[in-house]
């Protein structure tokens, strides 16, 4: 398998895609974090139809939906809203571009099972410490159904899938290009303002319309929180105790090295002078109390050179005409029950049944370092245990039963580290080639503008 250079998010899927504001804006939103309430907009509108796309229509409560999304996610997040009648327009844009995309999904055959939407809601659900039960309550209690989120990821995955048919087998990466990156990524290292920090954060909400007696009240609860991460509190544990800041993806987690102009601002304010390993004072937003832990900085550049490598093994089945893709999960959940019942030897149905090269040698996939392989294997990978086995994963590839056996820290070799240099620049050039392929979608889209959202 090799490594998708883009990763999207799936857990909200009204914003899988990114929005066209400031960087800051889509910072510290971890995968399968649950949707952030709406803020409340007044009364609603009576819906109406604000724009056609080959036939198909937007409307006005489309467009408010987003939005409202966006300007709670950036209230959390310190930074200030657009002007509205600009903001709209964005949001609006970004809905064309995203109905053309899945008309050209359509057009080409490509389609999304059941089987893949449980599998993306369980995962949004465990990332959330939630089980989908618990996951569909807390949606609901936010506005949404079930069958809406349910359908929103299947769009998401659906404009997932076209982008990896577009771009993934396409772009190519040349030794002068790899040689260019290290040589800018030296020149990065030595510069200060390049510098990363990996932090996490917890939020104490703050209410909409909050009274004085309510923000000391969440104030002082956020005080006593930071004395006790100070104090040597597990601080994703003391996360644990604020399911506010699950809702929002502040769950004490680090979200990986990030540049500050990937940072909101005011924890790049609140953390320039935090060593690693410390807590920050507490940082005020528009969403409540935050306190904010710095679990690495350092120079910017090339990712370290010690790296977290993983040995795996795994089972495949390709869904086709013989074998369906709810059929394949069955068989790979059946092959689970089997050799956790110890009926079973993992590597002998691997070898028997699996349709990966990875066969002939039991499943077993060698070490691998970070970023070999797709993210959704990845993910689900990395959150095993040694020895631990996988529910039935859905990839591009087919249904897998992942086994992880062991993890080590290893130091990358000079090719090593080129290919993780080759992955980057990848990733770069798939998403420059991206944005000007969505602009051709969309300049290609017939597209009747209504009356303008409010």
């Amino acid at each position: 398998m090799n490594r998708r250079a883009y990763a999207l998010w799936l857990a909200c899927a009204a914003q899988a895609l990114a929005l066209h504001l400031p960087a800051a804006a889509q910072g510290l939103r971890a995968p399968g974090q649950l949707l952030p309430r709406a803020a409340d907009t007044g009364p609603r509108a009576a819906d109406y139809i604000v724009a056609v796309v080959n036939s198909e229509p937007i409307t006005n409560n489309e467009v408010r939906s987003r939005m409202a999304r966006f300007e709670q996610q950036l209230a959390q997040q310190g930074q200030g809203v657009p002007p509205r009648a600009e903001f709209a327009r964005q949001v609006l844009e970004r809905l064309i571009s995203e109905k053309a995309q899945l008309q050209l999904a359509r057009e080409n055959g490509i389609k999304i099972g059941d089987a893949q939407v449980d599998q993306a809601e369980q995962n949004v659900a465990r990332s959330n410490q939630m089980t989908v039960a618990e996951f569909r309550k807390r949606l609901e209690a936010e506005g949404m159904s079930t069958s809406t989120f349910r359908e929103e990821l299947r769009e998401q995955l659906t404009l997932q899938r076209l982008r990896e048919r577009e771009f993934d087998n396409r772009t190519r990466v040349s030794e002068l290009e790899i040689d260019q990156y290290l040589r800018e990524q030296e020149q990065a290292s030595a510069d200060p303002s390049r510098q990363e920090f990996n932090l996490g954060h917890i939020l104490v909400v703050v209410p909409e319309r909050a009274t004085d007696a309510q923000v000391a009240e969440a104030q002082a609860r956020a005080q006593r929180l930071l004395q006790r991460a100070r104090g040597g509190e597990d601080f994703a544990k003391l996360a644990q105790e604020f399911p506010q800041g699950r809702e929002i993806g502040a769950n004490g987690l680090p979200v990986g090295a990030r540049s500050l102009d990937r940072l909101p601002p005011l924890f790049v304010q609140a953390v320039q002078n935090v060593p690693e390993g410390g807590i920050s004072e507490l940082v005020r937003s528009g969403a409540g109390f935050h306190v904010v832990k710095v679990y690495e900085r350092r120079k910017g550049g090339m990712p370290g050179a010690s790296v977290t490598q993983s040995h795996a093994r795994h089972i495949l089945l390709r869904p086709g005409p013989q074998l369906s893709e709810n059929q394949a999960v069955q068989r790979i959940a059946e092959f689970k029950r089997r050799i956790q019942s110890g009926n079973a030897d993992f590597a002998q149905v691997a070898r028997e049944f699996s349709q990966d090269a990875s066969a002939r040698n039991g499943g077993d996939l060698g070490w691998a370092n970070p970023g070999l392989y797709v993210p959704e294997f990845e993910e689900v990978m990395n959150a095993l245990a040694p020895g631990q086995l996988s529910d039935p994963l859905i990839s591009r590839y087919g249904v897998h039963l992942i086994q992880l056996l062991e993890r080590r820290q290893a130091t990358l070799s000079a090719k090593e580290q080129r290919e993780v240099a080759r992955s980057l620049v990848r990733e770069k050039k798939i998403d420059e080639a991206y944005t000007t392929w969505a602009q051709e979608v969309r300049g290609r889209a017939w597209v009747e503008y209504r009356e303008p959202p409010r």
